[in-house]
C-alpha cells in the first residue's frame, strides 16, 4: 500500500435539537401546564488513536465527516435523542492541526488516546424551564446550539527512537535489514526506498527500539529536490540520528565528505531543530574496501563533526551488533535522564503549590 502521511478534512459536529413549547391537556385535568421537553444535543467528533492503521489513506479519499443533529424534544416532558458520536481512527502519531488558526488540536503518542475535533451543539430548552409562579404557562423556548466545524491538517509523524540519514545508496534499507526483522526493498539503483521504514531492534528479551529508515536525501532536498525532505518529519520524535555514510562509493568522481556535508547543510536548511538532535556517523561498506584503516582515517580526518563514530558493513552484519549496543545504552541513559527531570519538574510543582 502507499505510504500516505498527511491529508486535509473537514469535519462537522452536529447541530443540538430544539426545545419546544407544549402544554399537557387531558380531558378532566385543567390547566395541566407546559410539558415541553429539551431538544437532544449534537454528535461530536473525535479522533482516536489506533496503533492496527499504519497510514492515512482513508483520509485522503473521504474529507468530509460531519455528525448527526440531536433530535428535538416533544410535549409530555418527552426529551430529544442526542445523536451519537463520531470517531474517526487514526495511526498512533498523528498530529491534528487546525488550518485557520494553527493552532495544534491533538497529538496523538498513545494507543487509545481520543482528542475532541469539533463539539456537537447543546439541545434547546423546553418550556417546562421556564415555568414560574408568576409565569404559569410560558411559551417560550430555545433553539438548539449549532455545532462547530473545523479544517484539519492530518499529519503522520512515525513513533521511532532512531532515524537514518543518508544520501541514496548508502545502505539505510540494508542496515535496518540486518538488525531488524523489517524487509525494506533493497536494490543497486538510488531512491529504492519511496517511503519510511521502521524496524524493532531487539538487543535483548527485555530491551529493544524502533528504529525508521527514510528515502535518501541529495542536495537541494531543503528547496524540494528528490523524495526525503517530505519524510523528513518523521525524524522529529527521534532521540538519535545515525547519519549513514557510503565510504566505498562505486563512482570514483563521488567524494563521501563532501556528500556528509550536503546531507548535514540539507538538515540544517530544513530544521534547526532537527539538525541539533544527537548524531552519530556511520560508516557504512567496508566490506568493499581493501584499505579499511586507512580509508576511515583519511574520512575522519576531513569529517569530524560528530561525538561518536563507527564503522560497518551492513550487508554482512560486521560491526553491527556493537552499534546496536551502543545505541541501546544511549537511549537508556536519555530515559532515565527524561524521568529525573519530568520527576524534578514534577517537585517544582508540588513547592509552588504549597
Amino acid at each position: 500500500m502507499k505510504f500516505i502521511d498527511e491529508s486535509k478534512i473537514e469535519v462537522f459536529a452536529g447541530k443540538g435539537g430544539n426545545g419546544v413549547a407544549s402544554f399537557r391537556r387531558e380531558k378532566y385535568i385543567e390547566k395541566g401546564g407546559p410539558d415541553g421537553g429539551d431538544g437532544g444535543r449534537g454528535g461530536s467528533v473525535y479522533a482516536l488513536a489506533d496503533r492496527n492503521i499504519n497510514t492515512l489513506v482513508d483520509y485522503r479519499f473521504t474529507r468530509s465527516h460531519r455528525a448527526k443533529n440531536g433530535e428535538p424534544g416533544r410535549g409530555s416532558d418527552c426529551y430529544g435523542k442526542g445523536a451519537d458520536d463520531v470517531i474517526l481512527r487514526m495511526p498512533v502519531g498523528t498530529v491534528i492541526t487546525d488550518i485557520n488558526s494553527g493552532e495544534v488540536i491533538a497529538d496523538l503518542t498513545r494507543d487509545g488516546e481520543k482528542a475532541l475535533l469539533a463539539q456537537g451543539g447543546k439541545g434547546g430548552l423546553g418550556n417546562l424551564h421556564f415555568k414560574s409562579s408568576t409565569n404559569r404557562a410560558p411559551r417560550q423556548c430555545t433553539p438548539g446550539e449549532p455545532g462547530e466545524s473545523r479544517e484539519l491538517q492530518l499529519e503522520l509523524k512515525v513513533l521511532a527512537d532512531v532515524g537514518l540519514l543518508g544520501m541514496p545508496n548508502a545502505g539505510k534499507s540494508t542496515f535496518i535489514r540486518s538488525v531488524s526483522a523489517a524487509k525494506p526493498k533493497v536494490a543497486d539503483y538510488p531512491f529504492t526506498t519511496l517511503h519510511p521504514n521502521l524496524g524493532v531492534v531487539r538487543v535483548s528479551h527485555e530491551k529493544s527500539f524502533v528504529i525508521a529508515d527514510i528515502p535518501g536525501l541529495i542536495e537541494g532536498a531543503a528547496e524540494g529536490a528528490g523524495l526525503g525532505h517530505q519524510f523528513l518529519r518523521h525524524l522529529a520524535r527521534t532521540r538519535l540520528l545515525l547519519h549513514l555514510v557510503d565510504i566505498a562509493p562505486l563512482n570514483e568522481e563521488t567524494d563521501p565528505v563532501q556528500e556528509a556535508s550536503a546531507i548535514l547543510n540539507e538538515l540544517r536548511k530544513y530544521d534547526e531543530e532537527l539538525y541539533n538532535k544527537p548524531r552519530w556517523l556511520v560508516m557504512n561498506k567496508l566490506d568493499l574496501l581493501e584499505d579499511r584503516e586507512e580509508k576511515v582515517a583519511a574520512f575522519l580526518k576531513e569529517f569530524s563533526d560528530y561525538d561518536r563514530h563507527f564503522a560497518i558493513s551492513a550487508i554482512n552484519g560486521d560491526g553491527c551488533k556493537e552499534l546496536t549496543y551502543a545505541i541501546m545504552e544511549h537511549l537508556l541513559e536519555v530515559a532515565a535522564r527524561e524521568q529525573e527531570e519530568a520527576a524534578d519538574s514534577a517537585q517544582e510543582t508540588d513547592t509552588d503549590t504549597i
